[in-house]
């Protein structure tokens, strides 16, 4: 039967192994800093933001935290709409209507024409005058009176064609302006009266009148795609109805009602709580994650090792969040007085640090990706305004790339200065572009380009050392502290072992060399060969090269003490490492650069003694680890070859050569190297960087006369 204490063991065991799970803490710091940046992104819309409609009452004063222009769309609307009204509509004139008008005319004066030639020689004149009266009411199309039509019909050719050339006349005349639909009425009107200025007859003017009657028609009709587009036009050529707010300008007061300008000025100035709040959070969520996800897809692909460490997950994101927390109280700063200045107070934003923090402790390639992503979250931080994400980009890049080859404290200073110079030109060419005063640009770009970088070099500096020591990444600035002749325990190894030490910088000399020739780390060879020997402190005078005298301590002792003395400097050396706390890189060089490696000459002396066959190389060998990296494995044969080329007495080029190669093929064949990611021509590469260094240290040289 499970007790409870059993049930709750095995609970906790799981608990235990669930976090310490890599992918739960994988996953566990995704979701922490996702709700961090979440935060630091959202926090507007929490506080310093007011929650009001048209009708509200201002529950206090609201002033206007920065100055602002924008469009006022209501009254630009009103002055549109006022601009399209007041274009008169267009219509368009169809000139085939004037010519049936005149056709219909002339047509039917020649039917008439017609009728008044008519000729019967077997009824009187009297009589035909009737007929032909009669015939002119069934052929013309509206109303005579008889007296009209006899006239007509007695009448002569020249007074009809007259009639008709006078009306065509004046019907073409109004027709050429044009005759809409509602001016047809009042044309005819015109026309009429027209009319009784030519002195017709009663039938020649009832004819007339007639012909003005039943044919004029509309030829002008309204147009409305032209309407429209004339109208847009209109429409187009008002200008926008700009307001300017100025910083700590008063928007309400308190009891005031709230209306529609007050509720554009709060969005404008976007201290207005978004009625959707929660939408505007989600989709900030996404967005986050969405930059997240970038970040953690490159480093599958590309650093395995980085996404594989929470530890250093956790590092790029506390970065980025003290980068954000930092730009978000320069943010808040109210102490220059100068409205205009305060609201460029974003160029400040130290993002240079974080791509600067990233290079050095991480990867210069991550870090440009980490400074793109912050200098977005810095734009949206700031009220969506690409021009601080621009400039923090830019700066950030030049940090970045100011830092990739540090090789002493006062990089970072000048790094600092490089960035502060592009966040200035930065700033002009930002300025340009939204035609900022040039008085404001010039000082503006100074300042605030200047304190961007001294910002930007003194976070660097003053973060650098904690998250070294939180996360147990040995950075260059390291590196370059622990290079330094003044450290104690470089002291007391020169004070105490000068043979050592000597021989350390010779096989520093030598290292650095090659780890440059095959692309390696060589600022952190050269630390790992000036401490990979520490461990003969203890023991000085039981190795060669600190032996002042003549007499070999080892020739009083048997072969497998003085092996055991020699191996022993090892772990010696890492025990004085981890005392005087050095980082873990350099105790590798320590543990790693003999190796496995047999001692041979001690190795060798045994076998001379009694009983070699009880001798095993195991004995006289080093206990190991062999080198993991290429930059371990040239220590080990640096320090092979430096100790092998002082032994010889008269030494030459051709001799060293040898020497200096017969030795890496040695290690290689020992399968020394087995381990590290040295390939064959990294080795031959590492064998001419070897042979440059020690030809300027063993050429020959004259020989000086004896002075008498």
């Amino acid at each position: 039967m499970i007790t409870f204490s059993k049930l709750g063991s095995t609970i906790w065991q799981g608990l235990v192994f669930f976090v310490k799970h890599r992918q739960v803490r994988r996953g566990s710091a995704i979701i922490f800093f996702l709700a961090i940046f979440t935060l630091l992104l959202s926090l507007d819309f929490f506080y310093g933001k007011v929650s009001l409609e048209v009708g509200d009452v201002a529950p206090h004063d609201i002033r206007a935290p920065h100055s602002v222009e924008f469009i006022d769309p209501v009254k630009t609307d009103e002055l549109r709409q006022q601009a399209a009204q007041g274009v008169d509509k267009v219509y368009t004139t169809d000139p085939q209507i004037t010519l049936a008008v005149e056709n219909n005319i002339i047509n039917l004066t020649a039917d008439i024409a017609a009728i008044q030639l008519a000729e019967n020689l077997d009824i009187d004149e009297n009589l035909l005058i009737k007929e032909k009266a009669e015939k002119l009411r069934v052929r013309i199309p509206f109303t005579l009176s008889e007296e009209a039509l006899l006239s007509l019909a007695s009448g002569v050719l020249e007074d009809l064609y007259l009639v008709q050339d006078k009306v065509i006349n004046i019907v073409n005349q109004k027709m050429k302006t044009g005759i809409t639909e509602e001016q047809l009425e009042g044309v005819r009107g015109e026309l009429i009266a027209s009319i009784n200025e030519f002195n017709l007859n009663q039938g020649y003017y009832q004819y007339a009148v007639g012909l003005v009657h039943i044919f004029l028609q509309p030829n002008r009709f309204y147009n409305p795609e032209q309407t429209d587009a004339v109208r847009q036009k209109a429409m187009a050529a008002v200008e926008p109805v700009k307001i300017k707010i100025k910083s700590q300008q008063r928007i309400t007061s308190a009891g005031e009602i709230v209306t529609r300008q007050h509720i554009q000025a709060l969005h404008a100035l976007n201290i207005l709580h978004p009625r959707q709040p929660w939408v505007t959070l989600l989709g900030t969520i996404f967005l986050v994650a969405a930059f997240m996800a970038v970040v953690l897809f490159y480093l599958r692909r590309q650093n395995r090792k980085i996404y594989q460490n929470t530890g250093q997950l956790y590092l790029i994101g506390i970065v980025i969040v003290i980068v954000l927390a930092v730009s978000k109280s320069i943010l808040a700063i109210d102490i220059f007085h100068w409205p205009e200045l305060e609201e460029l107070l974003g160029y400040t934003a130290p993002v240079a640090a974080a791509g600067m923090l990233i290079a050095i402790l991480l990867k210069t390639r991550l870090a440009v990706l980490v400074v793109t992503v912050t200098s977005l979250f810095l734009g949206l931080m700031i009220g969506n305004q690409i021009n601080f994400s621009v400039v923090g980009f830019l700066g950030g890049i030049a940090g970045v790339y100011s830092v990739s080859r540090l090789s002493q404290r006062g990089d970072l200073v000048r790094a600092g200065l490089y960035t502060g110079i592009t966040v200035m030109l930065a700033i002009f060419v930002i300025g340009m572009i939204e035609e900022t005063p040039w008085q404001l640009l010039l000082l503006s770009g100074l300042m605030l380009g200047l304190l961007n970088g001294l910002l930007s070099s003194v976070l660097t500096n003053g973060a650098l050392p904690y998250l070294e020591s939180s996360f147990g990444i040995t950075s260059p600035v390291k590196l370059l502290e622990l290079s330094n002749p003044s450290n104690p325990l470089l002291r007391k190894l020169l004070t105490e072992v000068p043979g050592t030490y000597h021989h350390s910088i010779m096989v520093g000399n030598l290292a650095e060399a090659a780890t440059e020739a095959v692309g390696g780390d060589h600022l952190l060879v050269r630390v790992g060969a000036l401490y990979h020997d520490i461990g003969k402190i203890k023991r000085p005078y039981f190795f060669i090269e600190n032996q002042m005298r003549a007499d070999n301590p080892h020739d009083k002792i048997a072969p497998s003490l003085s092996t055991l003395i020699v191996t022993s400097h090892v772990k010696d050396g890492v025990d004085l490492a981890k005392e005087h706390k050095l980082p873990q890189c350099i105790i590798d060089f320590i543990e790693q650069h003999h190796g496995t490696g047999l001692i041979k000459f001690f190795y060798h002396k045994a076998l001379k003694g009694e009983k070699p066959e009880l001798i095993t190389e195991k004995e006289f060998s080093y206990t190991g680890p062999k080198p993991q990296t290429k930059e371990t494995a040239i220590i080990m044969l640096a320090d092979t070859v430096e100790a092998a080329v002082r032994s010889l007495k008269t030494p030459t080029p051709g001799q060293v050569e040898g020497l200096v190669r017969k030795i890496i093929k040695e290690k290689l064949m020992e399968g020394q190297l087995d381990q590290c990611d040295l390939t064959l021509k990294d080795l031959n590469t590492t064998a001419k960087a070897f042979l440059r260094v020690l030809s300027g240290v063993y050429h020959s040289r004259i020989e000086y006369p004896e002075i008498k």
